[in-house]
């Protein structure tokens, strides 16, 4: 840990933690990180193929996940650089301006991520209580827009982060507790006043928690759309174009949660732990989002096949 000599941005740099205890080790444990770095873009750079060259699957279902993709995409390569370079060439500094760069876009792919699941579960609530009408309820032009707003809406929100970091002062200490700049990790280090960065902070978190409940909503609603049909095969069939959804929603916010709880009501736990929950919360949900679309949504499962198998 070294003392900062100046507060002034254009000067300060930032060090960062990779595994306490294991640093002699950093070069063993760079191999999974980029091996999962590796498959989480390999695996959404392939759905966002299949979806843009086959016009089978150019539908709102799929334009969402392809929207799932790009956040997952865009939350791997925000941490991608700092960490391999802690890892595998031993970086541990980083400029303040790359910092508050870095955590702007974590944190914007993470809550676009969470609009994203939110939205989806409406066009799955759409999909089973009117599905005659679903394709004029949810156009091509809509699912668009929305997708232009819900970009415009976590742009906003996020944006100010930055801003409020750079206000700060810096003078005792510069080392942050991950191998990437999260926002209140890297406010925890001022000597200043930072209430204003505590209470917007939880502002923006409580953007993620809305979306959940938002889905938990739309998810009541599905099962009571379900249980009002007559058959248990049909209800079966109808839950069963959910079990992506709900897997993807449950490998966000688990880890998310998870993470948060330890933070508030575990701090005593070794550092270790909270380190490796964060990083599970980066590193999983853009790795596995694309096995469980691929395993369970036929259409991708069948074109996936039919490229890696095509006499067969």
């Amino acid at each position: 840990m070294s003392p900062l000599n100046g507060t002034n941005i254009k000067v300060l740099r930032f060090l960062l933690t990779g595994i306490p205890g294991l640093e002699k080790s950093h070069i063993w444990i760079a191999i999974p990180f980029s091996s999962v770095y590796l498959l989480s873009l390999l695996g959404n750079f392939t759905i966002l193929f299949f979806i843009k060259t086959e016009p089978s699957l150019h539908e709102p279902m799929y334009y969402f996940l392809s929207m799932l993709s790009i956040s997952d995409l865009g939350l791997s390569l925000s941490s991608l650089p700092t960490t391999l370079g802690l890892f595998l060439f031993s970086v541990h500094e980083i400029h303040a301006a790359a910092c508050f760069a870095q955590e702007f876009f974590i944190h914007l792919f993470t809550v676009t991520e969470a609009s994203v699941l939110s939205v989806m579960a409406f066009d799955r609530y759409v999909a089973i209580h009117n599905p005659l009408r679903y394709s004029t309820i949810l156009t091509s032009s809509r699912v668009i827009k929305t997708g232009v707003l819900l970009t415009l809406k976590n742009v906003l929100l996020i944006l100010p982060l930055p801003f409020l970091l750079q206000r700060l002062k810096y003078c005792h200490q510069n080392l942050l507790s991950h191998s990437y700049c999260l926002h209140q990790d890297v406010m925890k280090l001022a000597c200043s006043d930072n209430r204003v960065n505590v209470v917007y902070g939880l502002f923006a978190a409580l953007s993620t928690i809305l979306d959940l409940l938002f889905i938990t909503f739309s998810y009541i609603m599905i099962l009571k759309t379900v249980l009002s049909i007559a058959t248990p095969r049909e209800q079966f069939k109808a839950l069963n174009t959910c079990i992506s959804h709900i897997c993807a929603v449950l490998i966000f916010y688990a880890p998310m949660l998870s993470a948060a709880m330890l933070h508030r009501f575990a701090r005593d736990l070794s550092p270790l732990i909270h380190i490796l929950m964060a990083d599970v919360f980066l590193l999983v949900p853009p790795l596995m989002n694309p096995i469980v679309y691929c395993v369970k949504t036929r259409q991708i499962r069948e074109k996936v096949v039919q490229k890696l198998c095509p006499k067969r």
